[in-house]
């Protein structure tokens, strides 16, 4: 056992902080004796080499993304790196949790390649961690931004629409189809802005900006509390903290496609 290696901090999937606000590391002597472990990589950040693991909680959590404010807020004080680190051994942890017997035959894996697969020794098929594709994307209208409130969102909580792509769909379908579920609009010139990962469980989210062909909305109130176009001067307004809606939270990519928008 090499007893430099750090061991990610963690309380089932609640990051770990330490007195400084970084997330908190302990050594492998922490993992409980059948501590399942996957290998984060290695930090080389004080001119050494030293190897990187999290332990495998006994439960994941698929719960939406809304449904713990605490979360939110240790992840709003994260700086960058931290914040990228968490993101991605969250995703993998819990996978691992939901992942424990095969999709084929139902018997129990185990851990492979360090954590990053899993096999069945009954089947011998293997799996390995899942990425969801998620559109997010602002539709715009004679310089107009639509924005949503999805249904249990906090009162005056806006953001950019979003959806996960369907099989057989492209980047630019899945984004048609979505906008036009949820507020009924038809959109051209689907573009591609950015992407961020995000682990709520295991997507990627893919930032995208269309125009919409109209502003008559027709809202899919099964899904959205809200959808609204908002002037360059209310978003503006509402990203300074002042306007008539709250930003989605710093570490969002929507909150990044605001921003980008703003400046284009």
């Amino acid at each position: 056992m090499n007893w430099k290696a750090r061991l990610l901090a963690l309380d089932a999937l609640m990051p770990s902080l330490d007195d400084y606000g970084r997330l908190a590391w302990g050594s492998l002597a922490d993992a409980a004796e059948d501590a399942e472990l996957v290998f984060l990589g290695l930090d080389r950040s004080d001119g050494g080499e030293r190897a990187c693991f999290a332990a495998v909680p006994p439960r994941g959590d698929a719960s939406p993304r809304m449904a713990n404010p605490q979360l939110w807020a240790l992840m709003a004080s994260l700086e960058p790196g931290d914040l990228a680190l968490y993101g991605g051994a969250r995703s993998l942890v819990d996978w691992h949790a939901r992942h424990r017997f095969c999709a084929q035959c139902g018997a129990p894996t185990k851990p492979a390649k360090a954590g990053w697969q899993r096999n069945c020794g009954a089947c011998h098929a293997q799996h390995f961690p899942r990425t969801d594709p998620v559109t997010i994307m602002l539709a715009e209208h004679d310089g107009r931004l639509m924005l949503g409130r999805g249904k249990g969102w906090p009162e005056g909580r806006f953001s950019a629409l979003a959806g996960f792509v369907e099989p057989g769909e492209t980047i630019e379908e899945a984004v048609a189809r979505e906008v036009f579920e949820e507020a009924g609009i038809r959109v051209r010139d689907v573009t591609y802005v950015a992407s961020q990962p995000w682990p709520f469980p295991s997507q990627l989210m893919i930032g995208c900006h269309c125009h919409a062909l109209s502003d008559e909305l027709e809202i899919d109130t099964t899904e959205m509390a809200e959808v609204r176009f908002f002037t360059r001067e209310e978003v503006a307004a509402s990203m300074a903290g002042d306007g008539p809606f709250a930003t989605p939270p710093r570490h969002a990519i929507a909150h990044t496609l605001i921003e980008w928008w703003l400046k284009t």
